[in-house]
């Protein structure tokens, strides 16, 4: 016997929605910030690997260790804005912050 349920299409958006909350709450926000974060170390990551560099050699270039680059790349979270700032100088990368003020609060984007 055949069952005649559609499943309802449901964007990305719609999902996260449903599942961590609307953009605004504390736990989308949080998602969304941690994904930023993610994002940002692979980015590292990638041009480095674009320029042809080594994490020793892109450490050197800002002078820090290999592991220092290794752990920027795996974890940006516990990193200076001016550790990153180095990094993409270094590989002659654009940066553009976004800074946005919401009633009192302070994010960066």
């Amino acid at each position: 016997m055949e069952t005649n349920k559609k499943m309802k299409m449901m964007s990305l958006d719609q999902l996260k929605d449903k599942h961590l909350g609307e953009v605004g709450t504390t736990e989308r926000d949080k998602y969304e910030f941690d994904l930023k974060i993610e994002i940002l170390g692979d980015m590292i990551k990638s041009v480095r690997k674009e320029r042809h560099l080594t994490q020793e050699q892109l450490g050197e270039l800002i002078g820090v260790q290999k592991s220092q680059i290794s752990k920027l790349e795996r974890n940006t979270r516990n990193v200076t804005i001016e550790t990153i700032l180095k990094v993409f100088k270094a590989l002659k990368a654009n940066v553009k912050f976004s800074i946005e003020m919401n009633e009192g609060e302070f994010k960066v984007a």
